[in-house]
């Protein structure tokens, strides 16, 4: 890999001995291992683009959108997958569906949090690879409403986003493991006849049932092939009823925007990280590896940063009830972006092609956001280096424009700063940060900002240290 290209792995290795970035759990990056991603296609004409940039105009502001991954196998409360991971006989599964009992108002809780976390758009799991549909469908008794909750839970969460200014996704899964045809159509002609007619009809019924819909978020396509799904007709039916709507690129097709899982990878086209605030996506009763609010803060500037968005999974029990400790750190996460917001919502991606040791970064037209989550103060070597004098200096090598002004984001202190073709010094900042768990800087430039320290490298003074003539 190239030394300047930016990477979330590389990022982890710089940071992984701070403690800052804890290493995503293997079983649960390699359980979607089978999510597929197709990357853009070439030869759109540019009413196609166009019609893209327009649908997706309110989702690149957003960047920040809560995912909700519920269902049957919260009930059990080990994770989304434990049907197939614990192979558990669908007869004894479909037992969950009558004791799977949501209390009411479940979904207005969320979409309460959503909005306290500053998360601006949410996506639920409509029916996951158990094959439960959340939803009331003619097309099947194994769904929400002829079953324990006695009731459309779909229809609730769409209520409840609405009633809270949300924008509303809908997670499907191709794959299903409860359909007589789920894997008989991978090698029986009828019954993938069958199985595509099933599975595009309950598309159409989230697609016209609910009003509008912003965001459908596909998932898994085993064990068919695009051409086999009819994912072309798929999209051109869910855009003929839903013609604002963004798609994924997981039903085969690349859809509108990339879906890198567990990591954060910027693509040349709209991208979204999705991620989990533990280890896993459903409710797991006895996982403790919660992100802190710095890491879930971090990862999400850094998404913003490179341009993308960032979907956080929480995993509801099965009453509906979020786990105590994800709603503790959205609301520091969102107490952060009450404050901080103008540094995430609606910035403009490409601030830096190389990370700081402290810091990252983010930017607006030609303003820079600096954002320090380990306050540089206090070092012993500042008694030897004129370079960290006065005590607490932000230095930043290689921003790409000038410096105009700065000040600190959250209270408007102004900032003293010097410049030159390698570096710039912030200074007069205090000798504790101001911001918790994160403190931005706001640097006005005369030109769209980017950090690129490896730019330095021939701008340095260089002497004769190991020359001997």
């Amino acid at each position: 890999m190239p030394q300047d290209s930016i990477s979330r792995r590389n990022f982890m290795l710089g940071l992984g001995a701070s403690g800052l970035l804890a290493p995503a759990s293997s079983a649960a990056m390699a359980q979607e291992a089978g999510a597929l991603q197709t990357a853009a296609t070439a030869g759109e004409t540019e009413v196609q683009i166009a019609d893209r940039a327009r649908r997706l105009a309110w989702w690149r502001e957003a960047k920040f959108g809560m995912f909700i991954h519920w269902g049957l196998y919260s009930v059990i409360g080990h994770q989304e997958w434990v049907m197939e991971s614990e192979g558990i006989p669908i007869p004894q599964y479909e037992i969950l569906a009558k004791h799977f009992t949501p209390k009411p108002g479940a979904a207005r809780e969320w979409a309460r949090l959503a909005r306290r976390a500053g998360q601006k758009y949410m996506v639920l799991t409509t029916k996951h690879h158990e094959g439960f549909c959340l939803w009331d469908t003619r097309l099947t008794d194994y769904c929400a409403a002829k079953q324990g909750p006695q009731r459309d839970l779909v229809r609730e969460f769409v209520e409840a986003a609405r009633a809270e200014g949300l924008r509303v996704g809908f997670y499907y899964s191709l794959m299903d493991w409860h359909h007589p045809d789920g894997i008989r159509c991978e090698t029986d002609p009828e019954a993938r006849t069958r199985f595509v007619a099933y599975t595009h009809g309950l598309i159409r019924e989230l697609m016209t049932n609910y009003g509008k819909i912003d965001i459908l978020w596909y998932d898994v396509d085993k064990p068919l092939t695009a051409e086999q799904w009819e994912s072309e007709r798929m999209n051109k039916m869910v855009f003929e009823l839903q013609p604002d709507i963004i798609v994924n690129n997981r039903n085969g097709l690349p859809g509108d925007f990339s879906t890198p899982e567990h990591k954060i990878e910027a693509a040349a086209r709209a991208w979204e990280t999705c991620d989990t605030m533990n280890l896993g996506w459903g409710y797991q009763k006895n996982d403790t590896e919660w992100k802190t609010p710095k890491r879930i803060v971090n990862d999400l500037t850094t998404c913003a940063q490179q341009g993308g968005n960032y979907l956080l999974n929480i995993g509801p029990m099965a009453d509906g009830s979020v786990p105590e400790e994800s709603v503790r750190v959205l609301e520091r996460v969102g107490a952060w972006l009450d404050v901080n917001g103008k540094a995430i919502y609606g910035t403009d991606g490409g601030a830096s092609v190389s990370f700081g040791n402290y810091d990252n970064f983010t930017r607006r037209g030609n303003t820079l956001y600096v954002h320090v989550y380990f306050w540089p103060a206090a070092m012993p070597a500042a008694q030897w280096l004129s370079f960290y004098q006065p005590q607490s200096v932000v230095a930043v090598g290689g921003v790409q424009a000038k410096i105009l002004s700065a000040r600190i984001l959250k209270t408007g202190q102004p900032l003293q700063f010097t410049q030159n073709n390698i570096s710039l010094r912030l200074t007069g900042l205090p000798a504790t940060p101001p911001d918790d768990p994160v403190t931005v800087l706001a640097v006005e430039c005369d030109a769209p900002p980017v950090v690129d320290h490896h730019s330095i490298r021939p701008e340095w003074q260089r002497f004769k240290v190991g020359v001997t003539s």
